[in-house]
């Protein structure tokens, strides 16, 4: 085929495919004109999950009369004049190519007002074609008004998610820049209500209050004030919440760079490694977390939409974050108190041949395959790969217990094992709509943000079978009636809360009955440092044993290792 020019409006949407990926996008570089401009109000109104109309207003700089022509033409920019400006980024945007990437793909309105104009004005472009630009009564500031996303693009536009999700991550969008810039009031409309906003009082605890509630912000710890490090070493600030306040997935750890909201692997990593040691395995903080380095030594210029960022020397940012936050975890973690509660079996229930170490019997149902205290009558399930019949020996460190099979010894991970029979439990009771339901005596009260509250509104018919009883309850708040009896001695709000992070998150499950099933077996698994007598340890291996998966727990760690009697044998020299 021959070599041929692409047409303008072909090359326009290509172009515009690198920078407007879904309407948050569109929020975002709008977003970040307005605070390049110097603007101390932003408001963000959307309708029908931005795919309808979006609205971002601002009172910054505005854009004189003669240049609102330019601003839509593909790489005018104010931000930068020549290659060298490349090397130290101070603004959000420098590309040029914001604006003509959103005209190429919806209809725009833009009126503006810039400082000394005694008018403001309008100037419409739909699908990339200028229309007439009139004089127009309108305070200081700039008004983008983005309609119809995608209606020439249909192929992009049916990959968007539901209207909800697209509504979550324009709100995941907005929190995140009012975290990064407290100084700015900012304000989201959704179809006509408010959906969140914050008083641009510079306060970032304030921020932080109206994103994840009162309580968790008045519990979060302050980091380093954030200025300059000697030298131009990275300087680490903001908020980091402690690890009582821990979440199941990584949504609620937010990185800034310079200002900049980015994605990066290496930082998160660097947090998780700070907490190492003081928050549960696979748990997650809350964090909102400020990096000061020289423009020079980071690269904002390689990714598309400018999410991801490189440094110059990546080994002293991780370093200056894991220590900042390790530190400041340290100093404000008390060592923990040990107490030994009483723990019965429910009145209900038969009565105990030895020990229990649940609050509630887990798997108390006509269609238990198992009771860790009583023998079942049901068939036992056979594994794929049944494990051999093993004999408990005792218990290694509070979180291994030894047993002997027909070719060695076996060291069993306790909280590994149990959450795969949990897990198979949960997921048996959930497919047979019989989950075991623990009624609240008082309701809980839980304020959901907007991917939770869409995660009931699409998957509530999930979370009712696996025994999760909730009803709406006003505007973002929702009563909590009945958990899993698994769950009845723990935090319910906190139980749904985790359920609902583990679904949005994915977990590594293709299923969501899956995720949501993982993260009730993760809180209901027994933890390691917990004492086993004896005949728990030993109903233990029988419960792993009926297990269809028993060699690893969901998420694919082993629940236990091998040790062969040649191996031993060998180790002792005895061959």
């Amino acid at each position: 085929m021959p070599i041929r020019l692409l047409a303008p409006e072909v090359s326009s949407k290509i172009a515009a495919g690198e920078v407007v990926e879904r309407p948050a996008s569109v929020v975002k570089e709008l977003v970040e004109n307005s605070v390049d401009a110097g603007a101390t109000r932003i408001s963000v109104d959307i309708e029908g999950g931005g795919v309808e109309h979006m609205r971002v207003s601002d009172n910054g700089c505005g854009v004189p009369f003669d240049e609102l022509e330019l601003a839509f033409q593909r790489f005018a920019t104010s931000k930068i004049t020549d290659s060298g400006d490349l090397d130290a980024i101070a603004t959000l945007g420098f590309r040029g190519e914001a604006l003509p990437s959103i005209a190429a793909v919806a209809s725009v309105t833009l009126v503006s007002r810039s400082r000394g104009e005694e008018s403001g004005a309008r100037l419409d472009i739909v699908e990339g074609v200028t229309g007439k630009k009139e004089r127009q009564g309108a305070s200081q500031g700039t008004t983008v008004s983005v309609r119809q996303l995608f209606r020439n693009v249909p192929a992009r536009r049916k990959f968007l998610r539901s209207l909800a999700t697209e509504t979550s991550r324009i709100n995941t969008l907005v929190t995140r820049y009012a975290m990064a810039y407290p100084e700015i009031a900012f304000e989201l409309s959704v179809d006509g209500r408010r959906g969140f906003s914050s008083s641009g009082s510079g306060d970032l605890r304030e921020v932080a209050a109206a994103v994840y509630k009162l309580q968790t912000a008045e519990a979060m710890i302050e980091l380093a004030p954030g200025g300059m490090g000697v030298e131009g070493e990275p300087s680490v600030g903001g908020l980091i919440g402690p690890p009582s306040h821990d979440r199941a997935n990584r949504s609620c750890v937010s990185f800034f760079v310079n200002r900049r909201w980015v994605q990066n692997r290496v930082l998160g990593f660097a947090v998780e490694q700070a907490y190492h040691g003081f928050m549960k395995e696979r748990r997650y903080p809350i964090a909102v977390i400020d990096i000061k380095l020289p423009l020079g030594d980071v690269d904002v210029n390689f990714h598309p939409g400018k999410a991801e960022v490189r440094f110059r020397a990546e080994s002293a940012v991780f370093s200056a974050v894991q220590r900042t936050v390790r530190e400041a975890v340290t100093l404000h973690s008390p060592v923990p108190e040990v107490s030994h509660a009483s723990i019965s079996r429910p009145h209900s229930g038969p009565a105990s041949t030895g020990p229990v170490f649940w609050p509630v019997e887990p798997f108390k149902s006509e269609h238990s395959a198992a009771s860790l205290t009583a023998p079942s009558t049901t068939p036992a399930l056979q594994p794929k790969k049944a494990l051999p019949a093993l004999r408990v020996l005792g218990q290694v460190q509070s979180a291994y217990v030894a047993a002997e099979g027909p070719d060695g010894m076996y060291l069993i991970d306790q909280h590994a094992a149990h959450e795969r029979v949990v897990f198979e439990r949960v997921m048996s009771e959930a497919r047979e709509r019989a989950p075991q339901v623990q009624s609240l005596l008082e309701p809980a009260l839980v304020e959901l943000g907007p991917e939770h509250r869409e995660l009931i509104r699409e998957q509530g018919e999930l979370i009712a079978g696996l025994g999760m009883v909730v009803e709406p309850f006003g505007d973002g708040t929702y009563l909590l009636r009945g958990v899993p009896a698994l769950l009845a001695g723990g935090d319910p709000a906190q139980a749904l809360t985790d359920v609902l992070d583990t679904l949005a998150d994915g977990g590594g499950f293709e299923s969501w009955d899956e995720r949501a099933a993982y993260s009730i077996a993760c809180h209901g698994a027994i933890r390691a440092g917990m004492t086993l007598s004896l005949d728990e340890m030993t109903e233990l291996a029988r419960q792993l044993e009926e297990c269809r998966e028993p060699n690893t727990c969901p998420h694919g760690r082993p629940t236990m290792i091998h040790l062969s009697s040649s191996h031993l044998e060998r180790e002792f020299g005895r061959t």
